[in-house]
């Protein structure tokens, strides 16, 4: 096995299929944690929910790069990315305790876009910070 995953084309099917299978299940997440069903909401053009669940996508995506350019492991990239992914899903916690004049999810849900583009950019923006600690 250590053979085959010392072959660069291997290597890099590998990472994709755990980064795309760490992604489902990171949503699958995220999509319990919303009052919202975010594909429902998308479906129906709430631009809000896309930005705030594109936010995510992107976010997670960036930790799970950070963590296939400096581990070697696939295990320990999908680690990481979980580690990556809690962490957001804290920020967008936090989002909500920092705004007590309203409620992000209703919000978002409501199609507010001005905080699902707040809300996309919390979580792009805090992957890279959460990227650049990864070891």
């Amino acid at each position: 096995m250590e053979v085959l995953m010392q072959n660069t084309f291997v290597e890099t099917a590998a990472n994709f299929s755990v980064a795309v299978l760490s992604l489902i299940v990171f949503l699958a997440i995220f999509e319990t944690i919303t009052p919202y069903k975010n594909w429902a909401e998308i479906k129906n053009g709430n631009i809000a929910v896309a930005l705030a669940t594109g936010g995510k996508l992107f976010g997670v995506s960036n930790i799970l790069r950070f963590s296939i350019e400096h581990n070697d492991a696939v295990l320990t990239m999908v680690l990481w990315g979980a580690y990556g992914f809690f962490l957001l899903i804290f920020s967008y916690l936090m989002f909500e305790f920092l705004t007590p004049m309203f409620k992000v999810d209703e919000e978002i849900a409501a199609d507010n876009r001005a905080v699902g583009l707040i809300s996309f950019i919390i979580s792009t923006g805090l992957s890279f910070v959460i990227g650049a600690g990864i070891l």
